[in-house]
């Protein structure tokens, strides 16, 4: 018996001519993500793709292949040869591990997928034989309507028993749809949008404003900690750091106090464009949602947009607050998204923000602002680094 862990794709298995270029930078993820884990050969087979268990070591194998975009389940399995005894054998200890850990468990449901159609039973009958396996061995029933667990059978060239489908995240493996510059702030939404769009397959860089020494250095710490999480799920990542504060003290003193908020945006949209122009990015990221606040209405984004004519994504634009924190939790950045360091929107904020700015309204209040120079200076003077 083999200890494998067996990876369905999802989606990757759509992609028609694409499917083999999808397939080998998935596995080469799967590689780079198991890095300084002992594991055996990996393999794709059928529409999966497989790693082989070596050691004790199933549990982190899961946490790390959780964090591999393409794959939708992982299901701990033992791989055998197909044949009738070694099926058998493999059934019952994988049953038996199983109700040692659920001893709750009291009724199950065989389910077969019969990849090798030259077997001489089809699946309903292997579904029979498991059960008759099953039932003369354990205190279980069959419930073939909401059972408490599952006995699988992927029956191929060899065969593969399971009892559990650990859910993944899906999606596509990561740089088969370009790149992209996050707009990573401190708070909940961005690091949220870094990752959904991680999750589609972008190279995901992140561009990072701070107003220091107005917002302190350990504020900048806790934004490089959400790029960490990031990276846990897209890989290296270029961190790219500027002190806006330059900028917002020109704004203040030469604009319309009512629009601080949205001409800083306006600024950050023309770095990011800069950098995105120099550095061979394909999209601008951001984690703005509809409303949420005063420079995220439709005309607040509609002004800000104005100044780039890069592809600006907004994953989280309908989404529900909850929805977006719950997301947060589940990938592990929302407690650090909470913790109480300042960020660079707080800086000459505005008591009553203009809700209904027009571009030319805007164009006008910039007049008496020097934005090539303003631009130009900040990104001179970027520091860079590496994380991941």
């Amino acid at each position: 018996m083999q200890r494998v862990m067996a990876l369905s794709l999802g989606e990757l298995v759509l992609k028609g001519k694409n499917r083999n270029t999808f397939l080998q930078k998935l596995i080469g993820d799967i590689k780079r993500t198991l890095k300084g884990i002992n594991h055996g050969k990996i393999y794709h087979n059928m529409g999966k793709v497989y790693v082989e268990v070596t050691e004790d070591n199933e549990e982190k194998l899961i946490n790390r292949l959780k964090h591999v975009f393409g794959i939708v389940y992982i299901a701990p399995s033992i791989k055998v040869e197909t044949d009738e005894v070694k099926i058998r054998e493999a059934i019952f200890k994988c049953v038996e591990e199983t109700l040692s850990v659920h001893p709750e468990y009291k009724t199950f449901k065989a389910d077969t997928s019969r990849g090798d159609k030259s077997y001489p039973l089809n699946s309903m009958q292997i579904n029979n034989k498991i059960g008759a396996i099953v039932l003369k061995n354990f205190d279980v029933k069959v419930d073939v309507h909401t059972p408490d667990f599952y006995v699988y059978c992927d029956l191929k060239k060899d065969t593969y028993i399971y009892t559990e489908k650990i859910k993944a995240y899906g999606g596509l493996p990561k740089g088969t749809n370009g790149r992209g510059l996050l707009l990573l702030s401190g708070g909940i939404d961005s690091p949220v949008a870094g990752f959904l769009m991680a999750k589609r397959g972008v190279m995901v860089d992140c561009l990072h404003f701070h107003s220091y020494p107005f917002t302190s250095e350990r504020a900048e710490e806790k934004v490089k900690t959400l790029a960490e999480d990031i990276s846990s799920f897209s890989g290296k990542l270029n961190f790219y750091s500027v002190n806006i504060l330059p900028i917002q003290k020109e704004i203040n003193m030469n604009a319309p106090e009512d629009e601080m908020t949205i001409i800083s945006r306006r600024f950050m949209m023309r770095i990011a464009h800069k950098l995105a122009e120099e550095k061979g990015y394909d999209c601008i990221i951001t984690g703005e949602n509809l409303g949420q606040v005063a420079s995220q209405t439709i005309g607040g984004l509609q002004v800000t947009d104005a100044v780039t004519d890069k592809l600006v994504f907004r994953p989280l634009i309908g989404m529900d607050k909850v929805n977006i924190i719950n997301i947060a939790t589940d990938i592990g950045t929302y407690e650090t998204s909470i913790l109480p360091f300042e960020d660079c929107c707080t800086v000459f904020l505005p008591k009553h923000p203009n809700l209904r700015p027009t571009i030319s309204g805007i164009e006008s209040s910039e007049e008496d602002l020097d934005i090539d120079l303003l631009v130009n200076d900040a990104i001179d003077k970027m520091e860079v680094t590496q994380i991941g």
